[in-house]
């Protein structure tokens, strides 16, 4: 039973003191959200500006195959434990479809495709390529959502193109190596399921389509682990071990928790502009880790490629509806 409020028990707020307390407090709390939202981005581009360093690091000594199913097949695991932890039901059925997409672009070929091709062509090289990402999952997402962008979002998107494949063709002496077409087929493939991903943004929050998308290639990724298991485990150096971890853990799972948090959090328009600042990542720690040597062009080609993404970021029509942290 509810007792009727008094004015001597209950004294009321003075309006004046709440409306200027309000105006205080409320912008405080708006910037303070974006403000981790944009850590949250920079976290989660951080961490996938490792990823082709990493799987650099761990087809030296493990078979792309391998790399592929164990990451795919330990994330699986980790992000079914959660699933059960937390009491998760699974999604609608009208969703599989476009879920089981993702799943096999984003845990499959993106990263099946990516282990190949840094057998022939190093980490930076890799990173000036998959700059053109956003490109490519911009334009698959226009292709799905059937939205119109201004003109200049298509002369941005084909210039950045084009730059991606002047710089293939220049490192690769005028003609494109092998490297250099598994490289545009993974950007092909990513882009494919980050727009389903995008697609199902609005029907259940970022980290848990990621991790349904990778529970559901476990049928396949499990017994695939199983049966490429390196037979010399104990002849198999310390770092491409964690690499592998790394690539598991962090680029194929928890990236993806803290950059669809940061888009919820601080807008996918100001986070989204943190992805520019990939290809530089990578360069720094395939340099790093990698020991390679990052030359002045790399650098330009990749600052070009990056100034097309950003233009052509701006001019598309409309956003994607915000994701849920």
């Amino acid at each position: 039973m509810t007792l009727p409020a008094t004015p001597d028990r209950f004294p009321q707020p003075d309006p004046v003191m709440s409306v200027h307390s309000n105006s205080r407090s409320m912008p405080s709390r708006s910037l303070s959200r974006e403000h981790l939202g944009l850590l949250l981005g920079f976290v989660g581009m951080t961490i996938f500006g490792g990823t082709l360093p990493a799987t650099r690091l761990a087809v030296t000594a493990i078979d792309p195959l391998a790399v592929t199913a164990l990451r795919s097949a330990i994330a699986g695991l980790c992000s079914l434990a959660l699933l059960i932890v937390l009491r998760r039901p699974p999604p609608p059925r009208r969703l599989w479809f476009q879920l089981a997409i993702a799943s096999l672009c984003v845990s499959t070929l993106f990263p099946f495709l990516m282990a190949l091709a840094v057998q022939t062509v190093n980490a930076s090289h890799g990173g000036v390529v998959m700059g053109a990402l956003p490109i490519a999952a911009a334009f698959i997402a226009v292709l799905i959502t059937h939205e119109r962008p201004q003109p200049p979002f298509w002369i941005a998107s084909v210039v950045g193109a084009a730059l991606v494949i002047a710089f293939a063709l220049r490192q690769g002496g005028g003609a494109l190596s092998s490297g250099d077409l598994l490289l545009f087929a993974a950007v092909a493939a990513s882009a494919i399921g980050y727009a389903f991903s995008g697609r199902l943004t609005a029907e259940m929050p970022g980290w848990e389509i990621i991790s349904w998308a990778l529970v559901v290639a476990l049928p396949v990724s499990l017994p695939a682990a199983l049966l490429t298991l390196p037979a010399d485990l104990g002849h198999i150096a310390l770092k491409p071990w964690l690499a592998l971890l790394y690539l598991a853990l962090f680029s194929q799972w928890i990236g993806f928790f803290a950059w669809n948090a940061g888009m919820a959090m601080g807008g996918i328009a100001r986070v989204s502009q943190m992805q520019l600042l990939q290809p530089f990542v990578t360069f720094a720690l395939a340099a790093l880790f990698n020991g390679e040597t990052i030359t002045p062009q790399i650098v330009l080609f990749a600052a070009a490629v990056v100034a097309t993404v950003a233009i052509s970021t701006r001019m598309r029509g409309r956003q994607s509806p915000a994701p849920r942290a």
